[in-house]
């Protein structure tokens, strides 16, 4: 997902598997909470040139354009992760501290722009988390995929 050439590591997968292999891939989706905490990352720091979101390769078009001839067949299914935590403010300090593309952003970002990331963010969290309580319980679709190489 997070591969600054997406078409060229699609290559790569087909290339190492052996015709009739399977490629197996677990991939966040763009409308999951996940595939939304890029899009929320993205409003505050631009991706470096070329680069496209890492939540494309949830989606089945993306993939049928990734491994174009390479497929014998892609199958596809929609799946949830539900994250748990004690809380929506423990998660962010965890992802703070420990989820890459969220560690660079907070690194990234100072003052009333980092303020207002963390404002953003907690309300993505909020607006998904179906806890009920103080606690979060936050599903995050993502696609499980298993391409069969031609």
């Amino acid at each position: 997902m997070f591969t600054p050439d997406q078409q060229r590591a699609a290559h790569e997968l087909a290339r190492v598997c052996k015709p009739g292999g399977k490629i197996g891939l677990a991939n966040w989706t763009p409308e999951s909470f996940i595939g939304q905490v890029f899009k929320t990352i993205g409003q505050y720091i631009p991706p470096a040139p070329g680069m496209k979101s890492p939540a494309l390769w949830g989606t089945r078009a993306r993939l049928e354009e990734l491994f174009d001839g390479r497929a014998r067949s892609i199958h596809t299914t929609s799946r949830d992760f539900t994250f748990r935590y004690r809380s929506p403010a423990h998660f962010m300090d965890v992802f703070r501290t420990y989820y890459g593309p969220m560690n660079k952003a907070f690194a990234a970002l100072e003052g009333e722009r980092q303020e207002a990331f963390i404002r953003d963010l907690t309300m993505l969290i909020e607006s998904r988390n179906r806890s009920g309580d103080a606690t979060l319980v936050l599903p995050s679709e993502y696609l499980e995929i298993v391409v069969e190489r031609s």
